[in-house]
């Protein structure tokens, strides 16, 4: 039987679909965000352009292949993290970069994809659900990577990368009393864990709880915010007549804000759409992990869906008010090239689990 272009390719039609109709409403979003600017526009579109390179080739290179390597990446990219801790490029007060030449990267971005793959490539050499040694050496591989990115520092990467291991754990399985008791004692950690964290941190948590304690500074994000998506009513003011970020009261807006932007100018009905648009992205996912063939490629499709997942709650929750600050981008809405590659070589790697699939099944 003759394969498709869409089989050739290894290219997952309704995943592809929806990411492109995703991308696409977010450089209308960002051309208006960014007051009608070409520059910020066509730099975002060259990022998109290449992203969308990177997740074809990583949606030809076989399940199998990611098994292999997922040490090896999961080792380059805890040496790479701590080469940033001793002489990574520092901005804004972080130091989370490392430079070649005119190039920068975040090493943390690669992080993000090691870590559920290597606790994935463990714990499919395991008996499941996994057991209680099973569990303790899967937390000190996740801990090891969350001590060197929280030491930058990047809590909101440090989280999402809590968060990648933590689903390919509750999709291992795990006893709903390791839980019970996991949650316990980060309850019981909290007062202790307050005293570590850098002071800015501990602001964003106090202007979460009261942003109106001081509505000029630490709290004028969420405040403006609120009022951006709060003036759009049911349907909006209209594409490009936004006043919150036209008029520059509402603090990035092209980047970890731009969900705001939306509220503004499309009103509920704009969000509306385009949650459902990132929620098929989800479920497709979902989808692809539920069809895995071997329990790797099942934990793996799944934890890079549920990350997807919490990217965007978490920014629309930062955003609306309803969680903390913690610098985490609309995925491929917000500006910016690093987390947009991140980003879609997971989807090329769901996609090569879903395509390789159906040659197996042949």
């Amino acid at each position: 039987m003759r394969r498709s272009l869409w089989q050739r390719l290894h290219i997952d039609p309704p995943l592809f679909w929806g990411i492109v109709i995703l991308m696409t409403m977010g450089l209308c979003i960002l051309y208006s965000a960014d007051d009608q600017s070409w520059t910020l526009l066509s730099r975002q579109f060259l990022w998109a352009t290449i992203s969308l390179g990177v997740m074809l080739t990583f949606a030809q290179i076989p399940p199998r292949k990611y098994y292999q390597w997922a040490p090896w990446i999961f080792a380059i990219g805890i040496i790479l993290l701590i080469i940033v801790l001793v002489g990574g490029r520092t901005s804004k007060g972080a130091q989370r970069w490392l430079g070649i030449g005119f190039l920068q990267f975040q090493p943390s971005e690669i992080v993000k994809l090691a870590m559920p793959m290597m606790l994935a490539w463990y714990l499919a050499q395991k008996p499941l659900p996994p057991r209680l040694s099973t569990l303790f050496v899967s937390c000190i591989l996740l801990l090891i990577p969350l001590g060197l990115v929280a030491k930058q520092p990047d809590l909101g990467t440090a989280l999402i990368i809590v968060f990648t291991g933590v689903c390919v754990l509750l999709l291992a399985g795990i006893r709903w009393k390791h839980v019970i008791i996991a949650l316990i004692t980060i309850g019981s950690a909290a007062p202790f864990l307050w005293h570590f964290l850098h002071d800015y941190q501990r602001q964003r948590v106090l202007t979460f709880l009261n942003p109106e304690l001081d509505p000029l500074n630490t709290g004028y994000h969420i405040i403006q915010s609120k009022i951006a998506i709060g003036s759009g009513g049911v349907a909006g003011k209209g594409y490009l007549h936004g006043t919150q970020s036209h008029l520059e009261f509402l603090p990035e807006h092209a980047t970890d804000f731009i969900f705001a932007v939306v509220g503004e100018e499309f009103g509920l009905i704009g969000t509306i759409l385009l949650i459902s648009v990132l929620a098929f992205i989800v479920f497709r996912g979902l989808y692809i992990s539920s069809q895995a063939q071997d329990t790797f490629s099942r934990l793996l499709a799944g934890s890079l869906s549920l990350t997807f997942f919490l990217s965007f709650f978490v920014n629309i929750g930062m955003v609306m008010g309803i969680l903390p600050v913690v610098g985490v981008p609309l995925p491929l809405i917000s500006y910016g090239g690093s987390a947009m590659l991140t980003i879609m070589a997971g989807f090329g790697i769901m996609m090569s689990i879903q395509t390789h699939r159906n040659l197996l099944t042949r």
